[in-house]
Order: structure tokens, then sequence, then C-alpha cells
């Protein structure tokens, strides 16, 4: 058996706020790990090749159109290629999955492609790796393969699949149907009934059989597919999807796509400690807890506290006399949830979106190819940023019609375009870039350039940027 890894990175977490944003979505942060949740993922491919004797190739990741840098760059840390598509806009899995499906149909028979959310948590590979081998067979046989997880709490978070008709001892079941994020007391009956296992999101099969079941019962979805993959472009490294044709179609996730209506679906049930770390209270769930249930990060005092995640990221926070919480201190916004109103915080991330609130979208800190920059001051006409630029990293060739820019070198070499002159600076060193002059900023070093640029102007918004030249090829 030949695997394909699909990676499914398109979606932006909002139930994490304020730790996942649009611009920077859990997937791509680190959480209870040296790696990032898509990383992990990464990683978890190569244990199963190394460890388990899977025989897994390059793996093909979906990602939204603005997360391919860190898309490239993460993988890039882990050593491991990648094939990386792009979606124009978010339309959900079916979608993504009819576009995999599509460009493997060539595959032999032997060809299987496993898809896994870029954004969960899993130990006991071993487990995995035993699912993946027991449904074989029922790939070959022209059978979908979902993995479910044998539930240990109701939770509202998650999807549940009904098990149908026991097909082997190695506990293959029929599915008899799809439930998609119950209410707290149907989730009760559900684990309950010893019937529902929780839907993994990770699926097994051939190519041609998930795309003819998805022309069959979505075809919308594949005449997208089709249309937008045909009119794709290269970029760089990346594929980039046709936007016109992926837009003209339904954003719909697989589950209601094709899952609830198709009749070739099995479930392996796995016991692995897994989570989709959709909430924090899943975060507290796969984190360390004190004796009284309370997982702790960064600088936190409290005081007759239970039950309650707490996560500092500069400020001190102090708590007292309170249970079932989740407070997450970021240097621009504050968190106090109570365990169970994960959807509450999707509205208001929703209503903060509404509102143009740059939260919603950003943190102080965003991240480019090139590196970062962090805002630490602002007010009228002014605006104060902290840069990185990585070793040998170059910004764009721009100009501004708005602002002028000084540049003041903390440590490290900068070289400095502006207009025809070219020079460096090193530490202590200064600059100063009149408004509408064309500039870039480039680090010839081997070791990170930080430098503080202080912005004036009648307007400092990222969009009043006119790039003459791009080595990341960004318009």
């Amino acid at each position: 058996m030949t695997i394909i890894p699909v990676i499914l990175s398109g979606g932006s977490g909002t139930r994490l706020w304020p730790l996942s944003r649009t611009s920077y979505p859990k997937q791509f942060i680190k959480i209870n790990s040296d790696y990032t949740l898509f990383q992990q993922t990464l990683d978890r491919l190569r244990i199963l090749a190394t460890e388990f004797g899977l025989k897994i190739q390059k793996p093909v990741v979906i990602a939204n159109k603005d997360h391919r840098f860190l898309v490239a760059e993460q993988s890039r840390e882990m050593s491991m290629g990648a094939i990386i598509v792009l979606e124009p806009v978010a339309q959900n899995t079916a979608p993504a999955i009819a576009i995999a499906s599509l460009m493997e149909l060539d595959k032999n028979d032997d060809t299987f492609l496993l898809v896994l959310p870029s954004d969960h948590y899993i130990e006991n590979l071993s487990e995995l790796a035993n699912s993946i081998k027991n449904l074989e067979s029922f790939a070959k046989d022209g059978f979908i393969g979902t993995f479910g997880i044998k539930p240990i709490y109701e939770d509202t978070g998650f999807g549940y699949i009904k098990k149908g008709k026991k097909l082997n001892e190695n506990n293959i079941f029929k599915v008899d149907k799809f439930t998609e994020k119950p209410d707290l007391n149907l989730a009760k009956q559900f684990i309950n009934s010893k019937e529902y296992d929780w839907n993994s999101g990770i699926l097994l099969f051939q190519p041609k059989v998930m795309w003819d079941e998805l022309k069959k019962y979505s075809p919308q979805t594949v005449n997208a597919a089709e249309n937008s993959l045909s009119k794709s472009s290269s970029d760089l490294d990346f594929i980039r999807l046709d936007e016109k044709s992926y837009k003209d179609q339904e954003a719909i996730s697989i589950d209601y796509a094709l899952m609830e209506k198709s009749d070739k679906l099995v479930l392996s049930e796995t016991v692995i400690n897994w989570s989709d770390v959709g909430s924090w209270k899943a975060i507290r769930n796969v984190s360390n807890s004190d004796d009284q249930g309370n997982t702790i990060e960064g600088d936190v005092y409290i005081e007759d506290v239970e039950n309650c995640y707490l996560s500092s990221n500069g400020r001190l926070l102090v708590a007292t006399g309170v249970k079932d919480l989740s407070i997450v201190e970021m240097d621009d916004a504050v968190l106090v949830s109570k365990f169970g109103s994960e959807s509450k915080i999707k509205k208001i991330v929703e209503d903060l979106k509404n509102d143009k609130r740059r939260e919603c979208d950003y943190h102080t800190k965003v991240y480019r190819p090139w590196g970062s920059y962090q805002t630490i001051d602002e007010g009228p006409n002014f605006q104060v940023k902290r840069i990185v630029v990585k070793p040998k990293a170059k910004l764009s060739l721009q100009m501004h019609n708005h602002r002028a820019e000084h540049w003041i070198v903390v440590n490290g070499t900068a070289e400095v375009t502006i207009d025809e002159k070219t020079f460096k600076l090193k530490e202590n060193e200064s600059t100063f870039i009149p408004l509408g002059a064309k500039h870039r900023l480039s680090n010839p070093s081997s070791e990170d350039l930080n430098l503080i640029e202080v912005q004036s102007g009648s307007y400092l918004g990222e969009d009043d940027i006119i790039r003459f030249d791009d080595i990341y090829g960004r318009k």
C-alpha cells in the first residue's frame, strides 16, 4: 500500500481566539510541544514511515493562500518537502478533498490518500498505524475508511459516528450515520449508548472511489474542482487554484457533502489519545495540570482556583475564587470564558470582524516570509515597530504614498537601498526614508537583523505599499 498524505490546513481556529487568529491560526502555533500542530502532523508521517513501515510519499498540503509562506517555512524546518496547493478562499473540507482526489486520479489501485487535519493532537501512533493497515483491504474493495475515536466524555464540539455492523475482529464497522456537533443532552445519550465514536476527520481511500462518490452526491464540488485545477497556475513552489472557479461552489464539509449520504463507508475504531485541540478546555485536557485541575502557562498567580486554563503571554495574570474558566492574556486582548462556550467565542470573533477590529485577524507580531514585525507603540500620525529580518532575506523594493520611515539598527547588519543609493548600517546606526522614495531592506549576514522602525505620516496602513520587485512573488 502506497500512501499519499493529504493535509488539510485551511482552517482559522476561531474558537481559540485570541491565540489563534485569521493570519496566524492554531495549526501554525506551538501547543504543548516544541513543534507547531502542523509540524506535529508532518512529524507523525515521518514516524509512521520510519517506525511502523508505512510507505508514505510526499504530502499534499491544501492551504489558504494567505498562509503559503507559513506552510513552506514550517515544512522546511521539518526537512520535509510538500506539494502545496493554495485555496483562494476557504471553502471547507469537501472542495479540498475533491482537489486532492482529482490530482491523484491517475494513480494505480495500490495508491491511497490519507486525509489528515493539520491541527490535531495524537498520541499512540502504533494504534493509528494498525488502524491504517486494518483498513487497507476495505479501501482496496472500494470503501472509504474513517477513523473513529472511542469517546471518553461528552463533548458538543465533535462530530459523532454511529457504528453499524461489526465486520471483523479488528474493530472495523459499517457506518450507520453521522451526527455533527450535537447538543449536550444528545452527546450524553451517545456516550451512554456506547454505539458512537468521535469523528476524527481522518480518512483513507482510493482517489477514484472518492471522486466517483463526490460526482454522485456533490456534483457541484466536482465541477468546481475540475475547473479550478485546470485553470490553476504555478507561483514559486505553490499551485494556485483558479479563484473564480473555486468560488463558484458551496462551502461545505465532507461530512455534509458525502459522508452522511454514501453507503461505502467503514469505520476503524481506534483507541488513541486524540484531540482536535478546538477549544481552551481541549488544550487543558492535553496539557499538564496541577492537583486542582488547572493548567498554567506564563506569569500566573492563583488562589482558590479550580479546573481552569490560565495563560499569560507577558503581563502578570492573577486569578482567585474561580473555576471552569479559560483566561488568556495577550498583549492586545484578554479572554475570559467559561468552558463549554466555544461557539460564543466564534460568534464574538465574527462580530469583531464586522466591526473591522484588527484583533480578530492579526497579532501585534505579524509574520512575513522575510521575518516578522511587531507594533510596539502607535498614535495619531505615528507608529513604532520592531522588525526582525531573517539571514539572507530581503523585503520588497517598495514605496509609500502617505508615510516616511526611520530605521534604527539594534543588532545585526542592514543593507539599505533608497532610490539609487545602496549602503550598509550596523548596530546603533540609522537612516531616514522620505515619503515617496523607493526603498528596500535586506539582511546580508548569517544572523538575524533587528531594527526599530518609526513611521510618520497621514496614513499608516499596511496597504500603503507599492511593490516594484519582490523575491517572494507578492503583488
